[in-house]
């Protein structure tokens, strides 16, 4: 695999709706298997919310607002010998659901809603960051609304 000249940019959905969060599974590499939120590369002239939201609907068929951007991270690719492969820089973004259940499509094996204050014990095969992350954004709503 070639590596990359620069971190690929990326953006995730984080639905909040009556305390759950939407969460896929996903069905190819990297990370084929693993829990996380929908989400995906931000294409060139698309921002990260625009690009969160766009995600949304291909993993899942939700529909949601994008509200804010609620924080960022990196994901470091390593290779057996840990030399860096890919590096992705992640805009996780608060949104508020408008419509649909969550089905998988596109990339996604399942699509369900979760209990955001229960990830961390829910046994899912979870990427890093996305219990936390929930987390985030059950305080952050909280903030919002009051």
């Amino acid at each position: 695999m070639k590596q990359p000249d620069a971190p690929i940019l990326g953006a995730v959905a984080v639905v909040w709706h009556q305390g759950k969060v939407i969460l896929v599974q996903r069905r190819n590499d990297p990370n084929a298997g693993m829990w996380g939120f929908p989400g995906g590369h931000v294409e060139l002239g698309e921002t990260a919310m625009d690009a969160a939201v766009r995600e949304l609907v291909e993993e899942t068929g939700v529909s949601a607002r994008a509200v804010e951007y609620l924080t960022s991270f990196d994901v470091n690719l390593r290779s057996a010998g840990g030399r860096v492969e890919r590096q992705y820089h992640l805009a996780a973004v608060l949104c508020e659901y408008q419509a649909g259940t969550p089905v998988p499509g596109d990339d996604a094996l399942q699509a369900e809603w979760r209990e955001a204050g229960t990830l961390a014990g829910s046994g899912l095969d979870l990427l890093d960051n996305v219990a936390d992350v929930a987390l985030l954004a059950q305080a952050r709503w909280r903030d919002l609304r009051t």
